[in-house]
């Protein structure tokens, strides 16, 4: 069984947030916060020249190109920040939060601000816990 515990960077990703311009800093360290607080398996790294999040448990060996242990990864660009879910057609989103219905699997939530990200916590966390719930251990 392979673990990822390895590859959990916190110090990285704070290096990363505070290069950013300070608005952009503060919700990118908000929405980090949550996706932390919604399980302690899910850890945290650089991927993707960007903030990422990642299942950092047991689980059965896969093929890489799959992204079954990726999460959540993060798009900063001007304006909103985008939250990528490379699997999140997996998921089982009740919230309304995730947006899209890619080939490839993809599904988009989006965050304007701190309000925004602070109205959506519960929407968040509920997604990340029931992707986590969905590992194939």
């Amino acid at each position: 069984m392979a673990k990822s515990k390895d590859i959990n960077d916190p110090a990285a990703v704070t290096a990363y947030i505070q290069k950013l311009d300070t608005e952009q800093g503060k919700l990118v360290q908000m929405l980090r916060e949550i996706i932390l607080d919604s399980d302690k398996s899910v850890g945290e790294q650089i991927k993707w020249n960007a903030p990422a999040f990642f299942y950092t448990g047991e689980m059965k060996p896969f093929d890489p190109k799959e992204y079954k242990r990726d999460i959540v990864v993060m798009n900063l660009r001007k304006g909103p920040i985008l939250l990528i879910f490379p699997t999140g057609m997996n998921i089982k989103d009740t919230t309304g939060l995730l947006e899209g219905n890619y080939d490839d699997g993809r599904r988009i939530a989006t965050f304007t601000d701190m309000s925004a990200a602070a109205s959506r916590k519960k929407d968040l966390q509920s997604v990340i816990r029931d992707w986590v719930s969905l590992v194939d251990q």
